[in-house]
């Protein structure tokens, strides 16, 4: 097996930029006070973490007062779905949920099911999107929160959420929205958007993995999901991992400073990827909007083959790429995702997901579309549904 060439599973895990890891490490030996301790070594870290707490909300055009640090997108999602939930059940207890959220959410739902709260889960569209007027016909008088990612990791597709977020506030419904796909990735602003809380993740934007964040705009009633100390004035408690929000917050900085220059790169490379595999591969799908979707991202179904076994292929050529999303790659069975946009479970058993960073190049791009067709071919000879499909057409 070759070592990694080509790293395209960037919306898996990007790496830790060389200034992160930098900014991060006093804070693992030389600055290593508790946060919360009355003396001049928690002073400094609990200065960092307030200098954190700034460049995030910078990056989002938010408070730094309303930044909630989380070890996690899931568990900001978590807290927001349930805590939010909890903390408007006097006033009714539907929730509304898009079909293609990531588990984080839908679990979260589910679990509030149990919890007697009724979940309304919205269809999407063949490209992945939530239509707002079905959001708005769905809406009751004992709806209390209402949960639409801002894009989806899985196929790209960058969701409507102002129009979302306008019938939410019509109805005086809270809305959240899952932005882990979208912050440090494409430009983003909480007061533009009009949502009321926001979810994301440093390890999506070249920060540190165990690093997230929720945004809670200001006055709203949040439950916490722990019971123990003060830290994120009550709502998060547990001793600060400083390093971490250190490094999610310098990739907050550097995610503002180089996004433009990035995603026009990135753009380049992503059409380029697209064109040379639906060019190259017969009975190939793009997945997920064709224009309204991430830089980065290139998403596709490969007919007649299993995702699995592309990706051991193309790891084998030294190529890293991702079927489905990182939570759902080893549970070997169709993406909901895929699904809720009507690709049958046969065509989505072939998905085959391509997201790019800041490292790749024209020549990466060259070498998957070099090394990608002769795999298919090859996987398509094996295959007992091509075989079929050959014989059916010669027919």
């Amino acid at each position: 097996m070759l070592e990694t060439k080509v790293y395209l599973d960037n919306a898996a895990t990007t790496p830790v930029l060389p200034e992160v890891l930098e900014a991060m490490l006093p804070y693992f030996t030389g600055v290593y006070g508790n946060p919360q301790s009355l003396h001049s070594w928690g002073d400094k870290a609990r200065e960092a973490i307030e200098k954190a707490r700034g460049q995030v909300a910078a990056l989002i055009r938010g408070n730094p007062q309303e930044i909630i640090f989380t070890s996690s997108g899931t568990e900001a999602n978590n807290l927001a779905i349930k805590g939010l939930a909890l903390g408007q059940q006097s006033k009714g207890k539907h929730i509304i949920v898009s079909a293609i959220e990531h588990f984080s959410v839908l679990h979260s739902a589910r679990t509030l099911e149990k919890m007697g709260f009724e979940v309304t889960t919205m269809p999407v569209d063949k490209y992945g999107i939530v239509d707002p007027d079905d959001v708005a016909r769905s809406l009751r008088r004992d709806s209390i929160l209402i949960s639409v990612m801002h894009a989806n990791g899985e196929v790209g597709t960058i969701e409507p959420i102002a129009e979302i977020a306008r019938k939410a506030k019509e109805a005086e419904v809270l809305f959240h929205t899952d932005a882990v796909a979208t912050v440090g990735t494409i430009p983003l602003n909480v007061k533009e958007l009009g949502v009321d809380v926001l979810s994301l993740a440093g390890s999506q934007f070249y920060g540190p993995k165990g690093s997230g964040a929720l945004w809670l705009r200001r006055g709203l009633r949040l439950i916490p999901l722990m019971d123990g100390g003060v830290q994120e004035d009550g709502r998060r408690p547990g001793t600060e991992n400083v390093p971490a929000i250190v490094g999610l917050g310098k990739a907050a900085e550097l995610a503002e400073r180089d996004m433009a220059r990035r995603n026009q790169k990135l753009i380049e490379l992503r059409d380029k990827l697209i064109q040379g595999i639906l060019s190259s591969i017969d009975h190939s799908l793009l997945t997920g909007h064709p224009s309204q979707r991430l830089p980065h991202h290139a998403s596709f179904c490969i007919e007649f083959i299993e995702g699995e076994s592309m990706l051991m292929w193309l790891n084998s050529q030294g190529i890293a790429v991702s079927s489905g999303s990182a939570c759902t790659s080893r549970a070997l069975k169709a993406s909901h995702v895929l699904i809720a946009m009507g690709i049958t479970h046969e065509v989505a058993q072939g998905s085959l997901l391509f997201t790019l960073g800041s490292n790749n190049n024209e020549e990466d791009i060259n070498y998957v579309l070099e090394q990608l067709p002769p795999i298919v071919d090859r996987l398509r000879q094996m295959s007992p549904l091509y075989a079929k499909f050959i014989k059916e057409q010669k027919r």
